[in-house]
């Protein structure tokens, strides 16, 4: 077993946890809800993917030593106030798909820690192999949708739904800067 686990450590493991636990819940209550095709195929491939990232993140902190702690809210909940109910299914794909690109981005930087922990490391890498391809599923099924809504209007829900990650990201960081600071520091070089 590995060093044991700090607080703060331990709170954004489970903080990840947590955010891969909405959103297989979100996608398992959309592609129920969708007729049967592509886009609920592929929602549903997607909610697969979540539900398994919950999981390992679960085992992860289970093999340092740990338990997840249970956080009240997912990263994902702060978005309607943010940015408002999406209206359509377009709108929850851009959402999505700003979403996804910001635990990319999240999940690279944390790659970079310098004190990245082995058992860390390969939960890293293994989700973010899935996410790769929820980025791509999820673009492809916004350009077939520019039909039915126009590319501008495509564009304009990713760049709105953008200006509510940044801010949402903003006011995370803010309330948990003393959990994730050090890779903060990491953003910042």
């Amino acid at each position: 077993m590995e060093n044991p686990i700090s607080e703060n450590e331990l709170w954004l493991l489970s903080f990840y946890r947590t955010s891969e636990l909405s959103g297989a819940l979100f996608f398992g209550r959309l592609a129920r809800a969708l007729r049967a095709g592509p886009i609920q195929r592929d929602l549903t491939h997607h909610f697969a993917d979540e539900s398994q990232h919950a999981w390992y993140w679960t085992r992860c902190i289970a093999e340092l030593g740990a338990e997840p702690i249970q956080l009240g809210r997912a990263y994902q909940d702060r978005y309607l106030a943010a940015a408002g109910l999406p209206a359509n299914l377009m709108e929850v794909l851009a959402i999505t798909q700003v979403f996804e690109a910001r635990v990319i981005g999240q999940y690279n930087l944390h790659r970079h820690a310098p004190t990245l922990r082995p058992t860390v490391k390969e939960t890293l890498d293994r989700i973010l192999e899935d996410e790769k391809w929820h980025i791509q599923w999820v673009r492809a099924a916004l350009e077939g949708m520019e039909s039915k809504y126009g590319q501008d209007k495509v564009r304009a829900t990713l760049e709105r739904y953008a200006g509510a990650d940044r801010e949402v990201y903003r006011q995370t960081i803010v309330e948990h800067e003393e959990r994730v600071g050090d890779l903060m520091k990491l953003k910042r070089r």
